[in-house]
C-alpha cells in the first residue's frame, strides 16, 4: 500500500505566516501526527504533497522523516488546482496495489480507524471511503447513495457548493480519506475535469467514475468524529488541541494516574507515568517526560525532557528542564532545575533555588534562594540560603566540588574552581576563593566596626 498525504494548502483562515500543517497539536505539527499514523500502518512508501511553505515544511519534519525506515517522498503542487490535482503529483510513486489518501490538516486520525477502512476496501475488492454522520453537515461534501438510504451503494460525492437543496439535507459526509486501487486511481486522475464553481480538479469525482465502472465502493466510520475534523482556523486548532489533551489524559487515568482535572492538562510530547502518580491542575509536560510511581506534581509546573523518581514531590510553580530527579526528593515551590541537573534520593531543593549542570547528592538540601551551577555536591550536604556558585569568569565555566557532609553557611559565594572537603563547614557570609579543608571551619569576614555618634542624613526641608 502507498499513502499520499495532502499538505499543500496555505491556510489563509489561520491568519499566520506559518504553513497550516505546521501548526502544532500537543507540541507536534499537525502533519507530524498524520505522518505517525501513516507510518504505523507500515506502507511501502509515503508521498507528501507540499505547496505553500514547502521548504519550511520539509525542514521541520526532517527529524521524523530521517528516522523513518519507510521511504517518504516529497512532491510539490504548484499551482494548487484542487485535491485531484494534488494526488496526481505523486503518480510516479504509486507503485503498490492500493493507495490511501490522507490530509495533513486532519491531525487526530488514528491507525485503528485507518485499519478499519483498509479492511473494508479489501473485503469489497474495490474502493473504500471514510464517512461520518454529523448533525450539521454544512461545508462538507455529501455522500450520495443508491435509493437515498444509509445502506445503499455509494454512487457519488457532491461538494456543498455544487449541491442541490435536497443533497444538502444529507447528513452523511465525506471526510476526504479514501482507499482505491492504484491502477484505477491513476487512470481516473488523468480524466478529471474542473467543470465546477471553483475551477478545481476534485478527487471526489473519482467516486462517480468508480460507480459507473461497477466497482464496489465500501465505507467505514471513525470511532470518534474528532478524528476526521480538519483545521481551518486557530479556533478549530484549539478545539482539537483540547480534545487531544483529554484523550491523553483519559489514557493516563485509565492506567492509574490521578489527574485532578484532565481539562487543565497539556502534554506537548510524551508523558509516561507509573501507577499512583498525581498531577495537579495546569501542568505542562514537554518533550519526553517520565514520572515514576507515587510521585506528585503540584499545580502550575512546567516539566521538559526529565525523569521524576518514585515518591518525589514537585511543588507548585516549579520549572524542570533536562533534569534527572531521584526517588523521594522534594522540589519547589518556585524552583528551577536546568539541563544537566540530577538530584539524589531524598534531596531537597526549595523555593527560588536554581540549579544548572549540577549534581546534588542523596539527602542533600538547598532550601532557599540559591544558585548552584556547574557543581558536584555530595551526600548529606546543607546549602544555606543565599549561596551562590560563581562558576563563570566572563570567558569560561568552572566547577565547584562540595564533598559529603559539608555545611555551607548562608550568603556564601564559592568562586570556582574550588573544592570544599568532606565534613567541612563554611561560615555564613564567606567568599571562598581557595579550597576549604575537610573537617574544618573556614570563613572570610571583614572585622565588624561600630561608628559611635553616627547620624543618618535627612532630606532638607523645602
Amino acid at each position: 500500500m502507498n499513502i499520499v498525504i495532502l499538505a499543500a494548502g496555505r491556510g489563509t483562515r489561520m491568519r499566520s505566516e506559518l504553513p497550516k500543517v505546521l501548526h502544532p497539536i500537543g507540541g507536534l505539527p499537525m502533519l507530524g501526527h498524520v505522518l505517525n499514523a501513516a507510518l504505523a500502518l507500515k506502507p511501502e512508501s509515503v508521498v507528501v504533497v507540499v505547496g505553500h511553505g514547502a521548504d519550511e515544511v520539509r525542514t521541520t519534519l526532517a527529524p521524523l522523516v530521517n528516522d523513518s525506515k519507510i521511504p517518504i517522498h516529497w512532491v510539490s503542487q504548484n499551482p494548487q488546482l484542487g485535491t485531484g490535482h494534488a494526488v496526481a503529483q505523486g503518480i510516479d510513486f504509486l507503485t503498490a496495489q492500493t493507495t490511501l489518501v490522507l490530509y495533513g490538516d486532519v491531525p487526530l486520525i488514528t491507525p485503528t480507524t485507518l485499519s478499519r477502512l483498509i479492511r473494508a476496501g479489501q473485503a469489497s475488492q474495490g474502493m473504500a471511503l471514510l464517512t461520518a454522520q454529523v448533525a450539521d453537515p454544512t461545508g462538507y461534501g455529501r455522500i450520495v447513495r443508491e435509493s437515498g438510504n444509509a445502506t445503499g451503494m455509494i454512487k457519488a460525492i457532491i461538494e456543498e457548493k455544487d449541491a442541490s437543496p435536497e443533497i444538502r439535507s444529507i447528513g452523511e459526509i465525506n471526510t476526504g480519506i479514501l482507499l482505491a486501487p492504484s491502477s484505477s486511481l491513476i487512470r481516473w486522475l488523468s480524466t478529471l475535469e474542473n467543470n465546477n464553481t471553483q475551477g478545481e480538479f476534485y478527487l471526489t469525482d473519482i467516486v462517480e467514475m468508480a460507480y459507473k465502472e461497477g466497482l464496489a465502493i465500501a465505507s467505514a466510520q471513525p470511532d470518534d468524529l474528532h478524528e476526521v475534523l480538519g483545521v481551518n482556523s486557530q479556533f478549530q486548532r484549539a478545539q482539537l488541541e483540547r480534545h487531544y489533551q483529554l484523550r491523553l489524559g483519559q489514557s493516563l487515568m485509565d492506567s492509574g494516574v490521578r489527574i485532578i482535572d484532565p481539562s487543565r492538562l497539556d502534554i506537548r510530547g510524551t508523558l509516561l507515568c507509573d501507577q499512583d502518580v498525581s498531577i495537579d491542575i495546569d501542568c505542562i509536560f514537554e518533550g519526553a517526560v517520565t514520572v515514576e510511581s507515587g510521585a506528585t506534581i503540584g499545580p502550575y509546573c512546567v516539566i521538559r525532557n526529565s525523569r521524576i523518581g518514585s515518591g518525589t514531590r514537585i511543588e507548585a510553580f516549579s520549572h524542570i528542564d533536562g533534569a534527572d530527579i531521584g526517588p523521594h526528593a522534594t522540589v519547589g515551590p518556585y524552583a528551577r532545575l536546568r539541563p544537566g541537573t540530577s538530584l539524589g534520593e531524598g534531596a531537597h531543593v526549595g523555593n527560588f533555588v536554581e540549579i544548572k549542570n549540577s549534581q546534588l547528592g542523596a539527602r542533600s538540601k538547598a532550601n532557599h534562594l540559591s544558585y548552584l551551577g556547574d557543581a558536584t555536591i555530595g551526600n548529606r550536604v546543607n546549602i544555606g540560603a543565599g549561596t551562590i556558585t560563581c562558576n563563570y569568569d566572563g570567558a569560561e565555566k568552572h566547577r565547584t566540588i562540595i564533598e559529603d557532609d559539608a555545611f555551607i553557611g548562608s550568603d556564601t559565594q564559592l568562586v570556582a574552581p574550588v573544592t570544599v572537603g568532606r565534613s567541612a563547614t563554611l561560615g555564613a557570609g564567606t567568599t571562598l576563593t581557595h579550597d576549604a579543608p575537610a573537617d574544618e571551619l573556614t570563613l572570610s569576614r571583614s572585622q565588624q566596626v561600630t561608628i559611635k555618634g553616627y547620624k543618618r542624613p535627612h532630606k532638607k526641608a523645602h
